[in-house]
């Protein structure tokens, strides 16, 4: 067959919409295999189908309403927060200054009669030495 004429059969095969049915057929095994490729005997074996056709072979057959089981099973979702720590650390530091604010009279008070203590306390030892 010359090109034109292959094209007009392609063209007209293709009339009826997208072979899938077929290319599913054929390419079963293939796609069993992986997405991307697979290892036999030590070596690295690309798919027989390109990713571009697998893609709209995948698409083709999604759009009939038939299931496609040749994706790998996905991973976990990220668990890990984004954006900048620093804004998460600021955060957090001004709750605990609201939390701290609310014990400052009390702490206030503890500091004063500790140092009092202590004035006393010298008080004391300079009158013991004195006498």
């Amino acid at each position: 067959m010359t090109g034109g004429k292959m094209a007009a059969a392609t063209a007209a095969r293709w009339a009826e919409g997208y072979p899938w049915k077929e290319k599913l057929a054929k390419y079963k095994g293939e796609l069993s295999k992986g997405v991307w490729g697979y290892w036999e005997l030590g070596a690295w074996k690309p798919l027989g189908i390109s990713g571009r056709q697998r893609a709209r072979l995948r698409k083709e057959v999604l759009l009939a309403g038939e299931d496609w089981a040749y994706d790998p099973p996905r991973g976990e979702m990220r668990t890990k927060r984004k954006g900048h720590k620093v804004d998460r650390i600021a955060a957090e530091k001004r709750a605990n200054t609201v939390e701290l604010m609310k014990k400052m009279p009390q702490m206030l008070l503890d500091y004063k009669k500790r140092r009092w203590d202590k004035k006393m306390k010298e008080e004391e030892a300079a009158a013991a030495k004195a006498t």
